[in-house]
């Protein structure tokens, strides 16, 4: 599904079509309600900085345009995460032998958005949190649903917001979502960062992604914001 998906840009598109219909049902799950907010989470910084988060959930170009549309985050970086340096090549990890799994570096101000605000940014429009190694039409486990926590505060946060949503019922399914130790973080060739903004009209793009950035605006139209 991956040389679908992604490789050719003339596809089928009535295939694409339906899997981004029902994939939009799944993620839209929510939007007619308020997704619940962390009831675990770190205070608002009264000071800027800098703190960094790394989530893995399927193709990274809809991951890495979600964060740069969210107010706060200063960058978000397509990249690889969870192998060894050697393998931190984009069709190496196609291969779903790496052990990596597609992810996004991101950066953000602790004093305008939380990391409890990512996660659930990251849990209701970056992805499906219930789609075990798959998003959408990508298979293998480098489309894995992950939280690389930074520090044992990041570790806590994410296992309660998890516990969180499943015990509201948020999704149907249980969450797959793994939260695992940080690991060595290594980006993604040049062709990859910044997709969504060089290729809006990307049939994948248009299907899979646009409707993410539709979600987060009308979702979270205060942790919006434009390119």
């Amino acid at each position: 599904m991956k040389a679908i998906g992604r490789i050719q840009l003339v596809v089928a598109g009535s295939v694409l079509g339906l899997l981004g219909f029902v994939a939009g049902l799944v993620q839209g799950k929510t939007a007619s309600t308020a997704f619940p907010k962390p009831a675990l989470d770190t205070p608002v910084s009264p000071k800027k900085g800098q703190e960094t988060a790394v989530l893995s959930g399927g193709c990274f170009w809809g991951v890495q345009a979600v964060y740069e549309h969210t107010r706060g985050v200063i960058s978000a970086t397509s990249g690889y995460a969870g192998g060894e340096a050697g393998t931190a090549h984009y069709k190496l990890v196609g291969t779903g032998k790496t052990g990596h799994a597609e992810s996004v570096k991101i950066v953000y101000d602790p004093s305008q958005i939380t990391y409890g605000q990512i996660l659930m940014i990251f849990f209701s429009v970056a992805h499906n949190p219930t789609e075990l190694n798959k998003q959408g039409p990508d298979w293998g486990t480098q489309y894995r649903s992950s939280i690389f926590y930074a520090n044992e505060e990041q570790k806590k946060i994410a296992e309660a917001y998890i516990s969180q949503l499943d015990g509201a019922k948020v999704y149907p399914q249980r969450i797959v979502t793994l939260v695992v130790p940080p690991t060595e973080f290594y980006p993604a060739e040049g062709y990859h960062q910044d997709y969504l903004k060089h290729h809006p009209d990307n049939p994948y793009i248009v299907i899979n992604d646009l409707p993410k950035l539709a979600n987060l605006k009308k979702q979270f139209p205060e942790l919006y914001r434009e390119y």
